[in-house]
């Protein structure tokens, strides 16, 4: 019963500062981890212990799937030469960087267990950064379009490129040796082995998915694919990210023709649910095994242990700003804000190239990795606490003072989103008309009439860009919570039951959501 209230204490907790860290506009990982302070000193907490092995499937699968439905792979495309510098050189530099500092502080420590501790280190979160940036927060600044999808690109990428340094180094440490000529073959095989199961996958789940139709099996069925993928890629020797990744980003472009509106949208909230607990839920562990690992520590005096982990975050934010500045006024290579629309894009210079060296917070990898290693692995106190250390110091220096520091810089947006949606969405009034153009019943006179008005604001556009609301959605949007009353009172009045009103409440809904705008939702 101590563990089933503990466990009700500490959502509640979490639902409070995600509400504090919107209102303020700081990312809500950052609070998490203070809050992960917290439970390391709190007397009583229930010893929660992760095995290993699974810290990773659990945490970064679904994660993962999520992320890479959510990205687009032509904007990645366009995008590449950042993305891969970050997501590749920028991973490696950290990594042996980091393995350097940890080398000269702990001399004893195993070359091995420092190159560890760097790939842990190593991948920035870009969930923590874009949750300050993107819409819907209090106090979001706007970022470039492209400097965005540099993020997310990165985010996705550098996970697979830091793992595959973290399972090659925990080789090494546990077996004691691992042959130089094998690293090479094993990164070839793991990528493009990788990449070819990946989408072979989802086109085999999409055909199985649709013998089920109703939204709880679909949802089930995909968190079974997440996690089923990323073992079946672990077994194989495969790397788990590029597979559960390139799965995703295959799945979302064949699905939506497949998938029923209402399991798709139901969907999209029971995954934000999930990825907020599994957030939740590895801050709290990593915090409960913060306390015993301060007590074991306090052995150790070879080192501080609190010198060793500021000068690790120190590293780890020095080398990625040394990296990106140099390359943000390459042409080509730098972060641009409209390469969609220069056929020979510049670069944006020092003031983007820094909010995006600024932006590099490490968050839910870095701690999944950490919970992951072994028992008995070197020094895995040390390593777990700096790992601790460097998402708590980078999420509360760099989280904090992100959203300043992109208004200070003032960057502009082209917002090449908003523009294909207007356009976008004018194209699809034209179809819906078209559509329509053949139906002679007053039903459809009375929408054709609605397109096209809506397709004559469109045409006065400078850009071609349709309204996003129809123009009678405004009325429908009245009649709807005037129905909703009235349903709501012959509730109370006893003249329709519960199981009526529920049914009538859920039409309301999806009629009221239909004609809300998308900003207003």
């Amino acid at each position: 019963m101590l563990l089933f209230d503990w466990i009700v204490g500490v959502l509640t907790g979490a639902v409070v500062l995600a509400a504090l860290a919107r209102r303020i506009g700081a990312p809500f990982p950052a609070f998490l981890a203070l809050g992960g302070v917290g439970i390391a000193f709190l007397p009583g907490v229930p010893n929660l212990t992760l095995d290993p092995g699974l810290a990773l499937a659990l945490f970064l699968a679904p994660v993962l799937l999520d992320a890479g439905y959510d990205t687009s792979l032509r904007d990645l495309l366009r995008c590449w030469r950042p993305i891969a510098g970050l997501a590749l050189g920028a991973v490696a530099a950290t990594t042996l960087a980091v393995a350097v500092v940890a080398k000269v502080l702990v001399p004893d420590m195993p070359l091995a267990a420092a190159i560890v501790l760097g790939a842990i280190v190593a991948p920035p979160d870009a969930v923590a950064a874009l949750s300050v940036l993107a819409p819907g927060t209090a106090q979001a600044m706007p970022l470039p379009h492209r400097l965005i999808t540099i993020l997310r690109g990165e985010s996705l990428l550098n996970d697979a490129s830091a793992l595959l340094i973290y399972r090659l180094g925990v080789a090494a440490a546990v077996t004691g040796h691992v042959e130089p000529s094998e690293v090479a073959p094993t990164f070839l095989v793991g990528v493009l082995g990788s990449l070819v199961v990946g989408p072979l996958l989802a086109l085999v789940s999409l055909r199985l998915i649709r013998w089920f139709d109703d939204a709880a099996s679909t949802i089930v069925l995909q968190f079974v694919a997440a996690f089923g993928i990323w073992i079946a890629a672990e077994k194989l020797e495969l790397s788990g990210v590029l597979t559960v990744v390139s799965y995703a980003i295959t799945v979302s472009r064949f699905s939506p023709g497949q998938t029923a509106p209402r399991a798709r949208i139901l969907s999209y909230a029971v995954w934000d649910t999930a990825i907020f607990v599994l957030n939740v839920l590895a801050f709290v562990l990593i915090g409960n095994q913060i306390g015993p690992i301060l007590e074991r520590l306090r052995d150790d005096h070879a080192v501080s242990h609190n010198l060793f982990a500021g000068l690790v975050v120190l590293t780890v934010i020095l080398v990625r700003i040394a990296w990106v500045l140099p390359a943000s006024g390459l042409r080509g290579i730098g972060f641009e804000a409209a390469a969609e629309a220069a056929p020979k894009p510049k670069g944006l210079g020092l003031g983007a190239g820094f909010a995006v060296s600024w932006a590099g917070m490490r968050g839910l990898v870095t701690v999944a990795a950490a919970l992951a290693l072994p028992e008995g692995f070197p020094h895995r106190d040390l390593l777990v606490f700096t790992a601790f250390c460097t998402v708590l110091g980078t999420l509360v220096l760099q989280g904090l003072t992100l959203r300043p520091l992109i208004a200070r810089l003032r960057l502009e947006d082209t917002d090449p989103v908003g523009h294909e949606v207007g356009w976008g969405r004018a194209q699809a009034y034209q179809a819906a008309l078209d559509r329509l153009k053949q139906d002679e019943s007053q039903a459809a006179a009375a929408l054709r009439r609605e397109f096209a008005l809506a397709l004559k604001q469109a045409a006065a556009h400078e850009a071609g860009h349709a309204p996003e609301a129809l123009p009678a959605d405004e009325a429908r949007r009245k009649a709807v919570s005037a129905a909703r009353d009235r349903i709501l009172a012959l509730r109370r009045e006893g003249r329709i039951g519960d199981d009526a009103y529920y049914v009538l409440e859920e039409e309301f809904d999806w009629a009221e959501l239909d004609v809300t705008p998308r900003a207003e939702r």
